[in-house]
């Protein structure tokens, strides 16, 4: 029997696996797996240099990184699926990884040379079109933009759209069940799915490309991938529903007096615009603020300073003038009732881009302000104002200076609740706060019957409080399945489910 890596020591249900310094016997890691997948992946598919790996192993946010001996860049399916096996028979772990543009070190490998990284960078193909199914079949490792692109050269829309898009994958979209600023008309990246395939752990390969919007022979596989951040297995390519693409569309900037009227404005537009809305963006001023101290090319839309704002965006087929006719009249009816206060439509693309750098810049900006606490949290669009409300109020008396800082999705009740550190603080001290601000505010995001993370995932960034706001069957629901696909705990370890042990 060859010499392999050992298998996990814990019992199959346990899922825990020691961590083992791959290159603790390097001979041997060359000999088992280094050699092997060079084999299988040739020169361009290996990066073993520890300086042209480092981008791979930071992410761009929160400081997560990690240190691997090998980085591994299939350019195929079948690539994809030797290298899998080969991990598999000789026990070493894998983090695989799109374009690491990831919120919650998901895709971000541990420090401790414990793992190999598997990339699908060189996956970037477009597979097929198909304009009479409204599908297009793409390998993981395309980038968001791509597909849009060419969908929109093809008389189609795909409709996931992000900050990250320029430089996301979408195999790394649909392993984290991207969101984005559409969500509310076209649902999550799970909602634009037809088929996947994917490489399981141990390396075989599971074929549902199928675009067929019917079907109901037995469990919709597909969906134990999507959102799963690796666990369960690779996600290798997709194909992907396409929608007609919009002619016409507008975009306005609307001033509220609090996320009360912003709600009840937002009942009214739905009966007046119906489908046609594509963004429902919530933001209160300090957003807008910091949005421009850190932006020069980001003005303020209107003349006079309000609380709270309204970033909202609609689409249809049809003629410009008649949409921005519709969108002016719900925006009257909203000055009328006093859910609206204030606001202004674009009168151009270039008017548009200004008022989405608002939004954009707002994040950006953030990172320059000292310590933040970010929390995507998504609680019922009715009880959005109540959990401002009710965290800012916990927040102030916890901790007095903190700076309120929100905005996010109001159409599906996902907010970016982004509480930022007292001006002029020590930065250092306030970020020792973050386990106390985290409870606060996932305790009542909990109590309104909200989800802890809407739209980013849990990777290692919640891994640690997900047991405390999902039941214990929910909990073993999920181990089961882990163990089911990965019994020897090989696939993204110690992301999404704490490792026992």
């Amino acid at each position: 029997m060859p010499d392999t890596f050992p298998p996990s020591s814990g019992s199959p249900a346990s899922g825990t696996r020691p961590r083992r310094n791959l290159l603790a016997d390097p001979a041997r890691f060359a000999r088992e797996v280094l050699e092997p997948v060079r084999a299988i992946v040739g020169e361009r598919g290996l990066i073993t240099d520890r300086d042209a790996m480092q981008p791979m192993m930071v992410a761009w946010r929160d400081n997560w990184e990690g240190r691997v001996p090998l980085v591994v860049m299939p350019a195929s399916t079948e690539e994809m699926a030797a290298v899998v096996a080969l991990c598999a028979r000789t026990s070493t772990p894998v983090v695989p990884q799109g374009g690491n543009t990831g919120l919650t070190g998901a895709s971000q490998p541990h420090g401790d040379d414990t793992e190999i990284l598997v990339s699908t960078r060189r996956m970037n193909r477009i597979r097929a079109i198909d304009l009479d199914n409204d599908t297009i079949t793409v390998d993981a490792g395309v980038v968001l933009q791509t597909i849009q692109e060419t969908a929109r050269e093809h008389g189609r829309l795909f409709p996931l759209s992000l900050g990250a898009e320029g430089s996301c994958q979408v195999g790394g979209n649909l392993s984290t069940n991207a969101g984005g600023v559409q969500a509310l008309r076209y649902g999550t990246a799970r909602a634009l799915v037809a088929g996947l395939e994917v490489v399981l752990p141990d390396g075989q390969v599971w074929n549902g490309l199928r675009g067929l919007r019917k079907d109901n022979a037995g469990y919709d596989l597909k969906q134990l991938f999507i959102g799963a951040e690796g666990t369960l297995g690779i996600i290798t390519a997709a194909t992907l529903k396409l929608l007609p693409l919009p002619t016409a569309s507008a975009t306005a900037f609307l001033a509220t007096p609090s996320p009360v009227t912003a709600v009840a404005w937002l009942r009214r537009v739905k009966s007046l615009l119906g489908e046609n809305i594509t963004t429902m963006e919530l933001m209160e001023r300090r957003c807008v603020d910091i949005a421009m101290r850190h932006n020069a090319a980001i003005r303020d839309p209107l003349v006079e300073r309000h609380d709270w704002y309204l970033m909202v965006e609609i689409a249809d087929q049809g003629e410009q003038a008649a949409l921005e006719a519709r969108l002016l009249a719900a925006v009257e009816a909203g000055l009328e009732n006093g859910e609206l206060v204030d606001g202004t439509i674009a009168a151009s693309a270039e008017q548009a881009l200004g008022i989405r750098r608002i939004r954009e810049g707002a994040p950006e900006g953030q990172r320059l302000e000292g310590a933040s606490y970010k929390h995507d949290v998504s609680v019922p669009v009715s009880q959005v104002p109540r959990f401002i409300a009710e965290a800012n109020t916990a927040l102030a008396a916890r901790f007095p200076g903190i700076r309120s800082f929100a905005f996010g999705h109001l159409g599906d009740g996902n907010i970016h609740y982004n509480p930022i550190q007292a001006e002029g603080g020590d930065k250092a001290l306030w970020q020792s706060f973050l386990p106390e601000v985290n409870r606060i505010v996932h305790d009542i995001v909990a109590r309104l019957g909200g989800s802890i993370t809407a739209e980013h995932g849990i990777g290692r960034l919640r891994i640690e409080e997900v047991p405390r706001y999902k039941s214990a069957v929910e909990m073993e629901m999920m181990r089961r399945l882990k163990q089911c696909f990965d019994p020897q705990n090989l696939m993204n370890p110690g992301k999404l489910l704490r490792e026992a042990g």
